[in-house]
This record gives structure tokens, sequence and C-alpha cells, in this order.
């Protein structure tokens, strides 16, 4: 699988969550750990060392997190921070395998892992250890995939989202006007017509790049092409913690029988170079290729995804940092959490990788996503969260993937499903058999409850 960065710059989707996602598919969620039980976090002295681990992300995202661990310890001097990074492939196995004690007192986790975290007793909820200041200040959407069974067990700095990215140029030549909000987004039969235009200004005829790159077998295909579509005809993955009568919906079956409908106008985009060499008018992905599309100057534009039915959709979530469940250094933890989401730490880490933030204040002070800005749209999409796919409604935009300890099978077989429909399977046959997979795998660990 080719991703463009290995960390919260693919934002959505990165190397680190589709090893996250890997792992927990390879080593099972167990059952409840200590989460059974509840957590054992001591409050501690408030001073001391406290013991952090996060993923080994891009380059300049690992230079930001020094910084912002250095401008803590300064900004102090009775809290020092002890800072191990794992190689992606190797983090979530490191958080599974570790016994209750050896966990860090923070670490960092992607947002499909958390509840699978929950549930083996790896985490802690944050309530009475973060702020409330910092707790109030995260946004709506990122807030949603932090929650699990109503408490919050984790803050994050960035956010992630999709959206079309269109080459004005191209679109000027086919006559093709563009919506620029969520609420005027084509219609799923408005963006058929929209491509049939665009055939005609296109050699070869296939003006539209679906990100196929990236797999849609894998979470590609759940989080950022099937779940989008989904959400917006109207439908759900899970509804009562049972995939049978949700993902194999009439609803579903339409949209994703519409979206693979599309695939005749589609380059396949092997080289990753379709939107920026001019071989299509419109690519369907996140914010995380904007520092390469930017390359079009004016021509650049961002749109909406198509609306199914129920207004345009769009995933969001990504990584997030928590607590360990049995820290005795909850004190030290939370001040440093707290210092992770100022406007400041904020600003630096998302500078660095370019995605869109996570609390309110920085996303409203945002020179890229803020009112008014280049990428504007993206950032009223998150604003205007739905939070997890059981409340969605039709002006809400952002939707977190399905919080359950069960989205490693989930997202397996939402992913092949989404693929088998691309490449022409019946959408009700290839659905159905998911549905009864997930639910078969539920049963199996009674519902991923405690």
């Amino acid at each position: 699988m080719t991703i463009p960065k290995p960390r919260g710059g693919a934002g959505i989707l990165t190397a680190a969550a589709a090893a996250s996602i890997a792992a927990l598919v390879l080593t099972g969620c167990g059952g409840p750990g200590t989460g059974a039980a509840g957590p054992t976090v001591e409050a501690g002295s408030g001073e001391g060392t406290i013991n952090v681990w996060a993923v080994d992300g891009q380059a300049a995202e690992n230079d930001a997190l020094k910084k912002i661990i250095s401008n803590f310890e300064s900004s102090q001097s009775k809290i020092k921070v002890n800072l191990k990074l794992f190689p992606s492939d190797q983090y979530t196995k490191a958080v599974n395998s570790a016994a209750p004690g050896d966990l860090p007192d923070v670490l960092d986790f992607d947002g499909p892992t958390l509840a699978s975290f929950v549930y083996n007793g790896k985490m802690a909820p944050l309530k009475g250890s973060v702020s409330e200041e910092t707790l109030s200040n995260q946004t709506d959407s990122i807030k949603a995939q932090n929650t699990v069974d109503d408490s919050v067990y984790g803050v994050g700095m960035m956010n992630a989202g999709l959206g079309l990215w269109g080459n004005k140029k191209l679109l000027d030549a086919a006559g093709v006007a563009y919506p620029t909000t969520p609420d005027k987004a084509w219609t799923a039969d408005e963006f058929t017509g929209v491509l049939d235009k665009l055939a005609t200004v296109i050699p070869g005829g296939k003006p539209l790049d679906l990100s196929e790159q990236y797999g849609f077998a894998g979470e590609w295909g759940t989080c950022c092409s099937a779940g989008p579509v989904i959400w917006s005809g109207g439908g759900t993955m899970l509804k009562d913690n049972k995939a049978s009568g949700a993902l194999d919906s009439q609803a579903n079956i339409k949209s994703l029988t519409k979206f693979a409908s599309w695939k005749k106008y589609t380059d396949p985009n092997a080289d990753g170079l379709a939107f920026t060499s001019g071989r299509v008018a419109l690519s369907w992905v996140g914010h995380w290729t904007y520092p390469t599309y930017k390359a079009l100057g004016e021509d650049l534009v961002s749109i909406p995804l198509p609306n199914f039915g129920k207004g345009t959709k769009t995933t969001s979530g990504t990584f997030a940092w928590g607590m360990g469940a049995t820290t005795k250094n909850g004190a030290a933890a939370g001040k440093f959490l707290d210092f992770l989401m100022t406007d400041d730490s904020v600003g630096t880490y998302t500078d660095a990788n370019g995605a869109p933030p996570a609390t309110k204040t920085a996303l409203a002070a945002s020179g890229l996503y803020g009112p008014g800005k280049k990428l504007e749209l993206l950032g009223e999409q998150l604003s205007r969260a739905c939070g997890q796919e059981d409340k969605i409604t039709d002006s809400c935009v952002s939707v977190t993937r399905p919080v359950t300890a069960g989205y490693p099978i989930l997202t397996d077989q939402v992913g092949k499903a989404e693929a088998a429909i691309y490449a022409g399977k019946d959408a009700k046959e290839a659905l159905s058999a998911a549905a009864r997979a997930i639910d078969q795998n539920f049963a199996d660990n009674d519902g991923y409850k405690k």
C-alpha cells in the first residue's frame, strides 16, 4: 500500500493507521483487561518524570513534538518527559502486549484503535486529570472519535478530512460550475453529469481520481470512500451493534452501486500523479495532498464530496493523545496533555504536518483552514460534526468511524465488500456476506461489551 506520508500528515489514512488496524486484526482484541474493573490511575505528586509513547512519524512531526516537549519542560521545572518513539508497524503491538503496569503515562493512538485499547484496559478516562478548559476546547468531531461509552479518553492536536480537489482550468473548459460549500454539494446524479461533461475535455475520457492507489480493500475503502458514501446515502455500518440490516441495507446497496458506476470515468492513478499532471480534473482524497496539489496555484479549488441523498459527508479523525490506565503520575500526565493542547503547541504541530487543528481556538485562527482561508471548506466540514454514525443528520458533515473494539473486523469486511462492488460484484451479495462475517465475529466476542 502506497501512502503519501507515514503518520498524521496523511490524517485519516496513514501507514501507521494501516499498521495499527492490521496489528489489531493479527493480535485480536482479546477480552476486557484491567478496564473491566476500571482503571487504577493515581494522581501522584504532579511532579517527576512521565513516560510518553508515540508513533515515529514523519521527520517534521517528530521535530515539532520534540520542540513542544522542550517548551513544556522550559515552562516549568517540576515535570520532565521521557519520549519513546516506535516504528509504525510495531506501535499497536507494543501497546497490546504491554502489561498494565508497563504502559506509559501518556500515549499516542490512532482513532480506530481507541475502543480496543479501552476494552482491553489500556487507557483511562481523562476527566479529573485534564482540565475542563482543554476538554471543552476540543472540536466536536475529534471529541466524538475520542469518546467511548460516554467517557472521553483522548484529546487531539489535529484532525483530518476529505473532499474533492478540482482543477479549475479543466472545470472551466468543460463548462462545469462547482459548489464551494457543503450545502451546495452536487447530488450523485449531478456528479455523474459533471463527469460526462469533463470526459469530453480529458484525453481518454477519465476525469476522476478516486485514490485507487490506496486500495479499496483496506482502511481507505472503509474510512474514505465507502464511509462517506454510506453516511451520505442515509445508511450506517452498524445499528444496535449489528451489521446485518445496517451494512446491507437498501440505502447502502443503492449508494455503493452508484459509486461503483463511476469506475468508467476513473483514472486508476497507479503513479499517484493523475491530478498534478492534469490527467484528471477531480481528485477524491484528503487534506494531506495539499502540499503537492497546491502547485496548481489559483487553479486548485476544494469541493465537497457528492451528496447521495442525506447531505455531503466526510470521515474525520486521526491520531490523538491519551493516558495509560495505570499511571501513577496522573496529575503530571494531565498537565502535559493540557500543554499539548495549547494554541502554541497545536500551531507548532499542525504547521509541521499541514493538518487541520483539532481545537476550536486553533482552528478558528488557522491561516489555512480558518474562515476566509484557502481550505476554509475543509475546516467548515470538520466544524459541522455529526459525531458517531448513529447521530447523523442531513445538515451535519463530518462523521467518526464506528467506535467499537470490533473495528478491525468491521474495516476488513467493509473494505473488501467495497472493493468487490467496485469490481462488479452484486452489492447486496457483497454487503450481506460482510455483515454476516462481522456479526459472527461480534457474537464470538460477546459484542465487545464489558
